[in-house]
């Protein structure tokens, strides 16, 4: 069944726009993993997913702009709440900023705000909300994905990997301590929780290049034993669907 849309006289470029604007004059983000430009790469890979969906653009839209308007970092004792203050604030914002913002998609651009956080573990009841998800896990994959991971890592503190361990063969992973650990904590089972084909798609693809990658880095760590080829098979065998 086709769904009602609200409608409003803005097209949505118009909202891109305005949304761009406020962020730039309103959002200066100490994080550059959590950025504007990340912001809108989560847009442009909603668009992806959502083609010949019955999702409305604009609460997609709005919910990937403003889906870290409160960002707390990774080890935050309150980081999980966070999502719930980003959706706090997104009304808030709409409300005092954005007076012609359609009233009727409050709930739905909250909810999808505040669902997209893997840390808080809230699951998404919309296909807005889907959408959302997906497109922000996506940024922890790929090219992207791994510079992020990097990046993080080293704003707080922490070492690359374990040089004795660095696939923790003999240890417990502990990605708050090794970054490459955060690989097989979170970022390889992230195909496994997308909600659209799509997403799932994009997801096991860009999650293929962080396996080549640890089998690149092991090749290089252990030359004389080129354990590349084993990585590989062992994780690529872990992003197979069950």
């Amino acid at each position: 069944m086709v769904r009602q849309r609200s409608s409003r006289m803005k097209k949505l470029s118009d909202w891109q726009s305005a949304f761009d604007q406020w962020f730039r004059l309103n959002w200066d983000h100490e994080d550059k993993a959590h950025d504007l430009a990340h912001l809108q790469r989560v847009w442009a890979s909603a668009r992806k997913i959502m083609q010949d969906t019955d999702a409305d653009p604009l609460v997609v839209l709005t919910a990937c702009y403003f889906h870290d308007v409160v960002n707390l970092p990774k080890n935050h004792p309150e980081r999980h709440l966070a999502s719930g203050y980003a959706a706090r604030e997104t009304l808030r914002v709409l409300a005092a900023d954005f007076p012609d913002f359609p009233q009727s998609l409050y709930a739905a651009v909250s909810h999808a705000v505040e669902a997209h956080s893997f840390s808080a573990g809230i699951p998404a009841r919309s296909l807005e909300a889907e959408i959302v998800q997906d497109a922000d896990r996506l940024e922890s994959l790929g090219a992207i994905g791994l510079a992020r991971v990097f990046y993080t890592s080293g704003a707080l503190g922490r070492p690359l990997f374990d040089s004795q361990d660095p696939f923790a063969r003999e240890r417990p992973l502990d990605d708050t301590r090794w970054a490459l650990d955060h690989f097989q904590t979170k970022l390889l089972g992230l195909p496994a929780t997308m909600h659209t084909e799509a997403g799932k798609a994009l997801a096991e693809y860009h999650a293929s290049f962080l396996v080549e990658y640890m089998a690149r880095l092991s090749d290089e760590l252990f030359p004389d034993q080129q354990p590349g080829g084993e990585i590989r098979r062992e994780f690529m065998d872990r992003l197979k669907p069950s």
